[in-house]
């Protein structure tokens, strides 16, 4: 799976130059606003993650429950 990503292998150049393409698109007072907005997402994402991962487990213990009583 690592090789898929390998195009994701970004130094401090290339991040360098991307800040710059976003301060010109962007601006230096929506940089703050947009990062903010895209740590909450992530947060989001996570939760939402492993909400789904405790849901199936729970649901995988109750079906073992189930039928160990039987």
């Amino acid at each position: 799976m690592l090789g898929n990503l390998a195009f994701l292998d970004l130094g401090t150049p290339e991040l360098l130059i991307i800040l710059v393409i976003l301060l010109l698109l962007f601006g230096g007072k929506k940089l703050p606003e947009l990062s903010r907005s895209l740590g909450e997402s992530v947060k989001e994402l996570r939760k939402g993650v492993s909400g789904d991962l405790n849901d199936s487990k729970k649901a995988s213990n109750s079906e073992d429950k189930k039928k160990s009583v039987s």
